[in-house]
């Protein structure tokens, strides 16, 4: 089959379904959504914390909040996106307030703003502990009522079309390459079909799910920056991948790890030994509220240490029915557990939770490839640097759907559908029947990718993930051309490609630098000067 739609967003999070929206209003086409899952699964869901803005102007402004971003960033974030980011915020919010997102408010109708890591003012909107979830149900209901939209659920993108597809021989180096649309799976029909599309947006969400602990959900791939990698697309900052501190420590539970959020510590949760003695003093006046890369190997270390599997996080001293009122998903999941946290000390560990790098995009967030967009976690626009500041990732993926409808609306009439794309060809391939090497293979790239290319990195080890995953892509490569094309394949693909970049981009790095940190050089370039 052959679909056509002016616009093609691949991804159904707060990035894919702002973006959507935006264009809808717009009335100049239609928009076409392929969500890998349901509409209500994707990462989106899964973020505790909130959303930051600068909202209280009495104590808190744009200069503090762009301060603490590039600091968190360790001094390499892209200012003009810092500064787009930051000062487009708040009326960004109000836009999500309007299509039904509720944000806690105080008794006097302000918002009830909570403080996270590297935060220097309380700027944090949320909704108890479940913002993402409620965001994302916000969202879904807006565009489900909307009739300029086709949400495709449990679809699966399986490349995005360019010129590689009509014969033309695509490099790095080929200047003006430019995406037709996407080839995607049906999952009823077992059948890949294409996609024609004026313009195609990638909100594929991030990668965690290549490592074997993870606070991200099982979706969480990296598709689209394979894809875009795949079809000679640039990307960037592939070595910086956020591990979150604290997820709660449960073995039977690793994708996704239950996640503790960071604003329990901002409520004043105490980072604890097991036996009750507190160690963050010895790496970061901070504290417990230093930035995530900081406390992730802290925690990292300390566990190395004493030979442990988890640490503890204690809010046992705060009042038990302000903890219930503002945690309550996290009290009762601990609950669930035997664990009241109102009495008892949280086990927590760190897990892969965030890539800060994906596929490079400007200002308005185009792509290395004409007509083609990235949004959201896939993308990396420059804003979080080395390491990313709490809760900026949600405003980040809303202020970019609206540079990018912007700027999306004003060229779409300039393109036109390419009808010479061939269809998907599978002439020749058989049905899968060797589940297991796929399943296998899934099993090594997660044991590769937590041993070898994790919180702490060297050279030795990142040779061994290099050479490991190279004879994973070579056995993947090989059975991809002899089957049909299936989701559980495809993601293999995509997951060895992204375990690939980060390898490689941490290689490349030759120096210790936020979320990379490796032991061949444990300071940064400009140390050693």
């Amino acid at each position: 089959m052959v679909y056509k739609y002016d616009f093609l967003v691949i991804g159904a999070g707060v990035a894919g379904m702002s973006y959507a929206l935006k264009v809808a209003k717009a009335n100049k086409g239609k928009v076409c959504m392929i969500c890998k899952t349901s509409l209500d699964e994707a990462n989106t869901s899964f973020a505790q914390g909130g959303v930051a803005s600068v909202t209280n102007m009495k104590v808190d402004t744009f200069d503090k909040h762009i301060a603490d971003t590039i600091i968190a960033g360790d001094y390499i974030s892209d200012r003009k996106a810092v500064e787009q980011v930051v000062r487009m915020a708040p009326e960004q919010i109000k836009e999500l307030v309007k299509w039904g997102v509720n944000f806690d408010k105080k008794d006097d109708g302000t918002f009830d703003l909570h403080r996270e890591g590297g935060h220097s003012e309380f700027r944090i909107l949320h909704h108890a502990d479940d913002t993402g979830a409620e965001i994302q149900r916000g969202l879904m209901e807006a565009v489900k009522s909307n009739p300029n939209i086709d949400v495709k659920e449990n679809h699966f993108a399986v490349e995005i079309i360019t010129q590689h597809h009509l014969g033309v021989r695509v490099t790095r180096r080929s200047p003006y390459i430019q995406c037709y649309g996407a080839y995607v799976l049906n999952p009823k029909t077992q059948k890949v079909d294409t996609y024609l599309a004026k313009v195609t947006v990638m909100c594929t969400g991030g990668c965690g799910a290549v490592y074997l602990t993870t606070s991200n959900p099982v979706i969480a791939t990296g598709d689209g920056i394979a894809m875009v990698y795949r079809a000679k697309g640039t990307v960037q900052d592939m070595e910086f991948v956020q591990f979150h501190p604290t997820v709660l420590h449960n073995p039977n539970e690793t994708h996704p790890a239950y996640l503790i959020t960071e604003a329990m510590r901002g409520y004043g949760g105490i980072l604890k030994l097991p036996n009750g003695e507190t160690f963050m003093e010895k790496y970061d006046e901070r504290l417990s509220l230093a930035p995530r890369d900081i406390v992730a190997r802290a925690i990292d270390k300390e566990m190395k240490i004493h030979g442990i599997d988890h640490v503890c996080l204690d809010v046992t001293h705060k009042d038990p029915d302000e903890t219930r009122h503002h945690f309550p998903n996290i009290y009762q999941k601990c609950l669930s557990m035997g664990i009241d946290i109102t009495t008892d000390y949280i086990p927590v560990r760190p897990a892969a939770h965030y890539m800060c790098g994906g596929i490079k995009v400007d200002l308005n967030g185009q792509t290395s490839i004409e007509r083609l967009y990235a949004l959201g976690e896939c993308s990396c626009t420059g804003l979080h640097g080395g390491n990313r500041l709490a809760s900026n990732s949600l405003i980040e993926a809303v202020v970019y759907a609206e540079t990018a409808a912007r700027d999306s609306l004003k060229h779409v009439d300039l393109y036109d559908f390419n009808d010479q794309v061939p269809k998907w060809n599978d002439e020749g391939t058989m049905t899968n029947e060797e589940k297991v090497l796929i399943t296998q293979s899934v099993r090594e790239v997660n044991q590769i990718m937590a041993n070898y290319v994790g919180i702490v990195r060297s050279d030795l080890r990142l040779h061994r993930a290099w050479d490991r995953l190279d004879m994973l892509y070579e056995e993947t490569e090989n059975l991809f051309k002899r089957v049909k094309a299936s989701k559980d394949i495809c993601e293999l693909r995509n997951m060895i490609n992204v375990g690939y970049l980060i390898t490689r981009f941490a290689l490349e790095r030759k120096e210790s630098r936020g979320l990379h940190f490796t032991t061949d050089y444990p300071v940064h370039a400009y140390d050693k000067k």
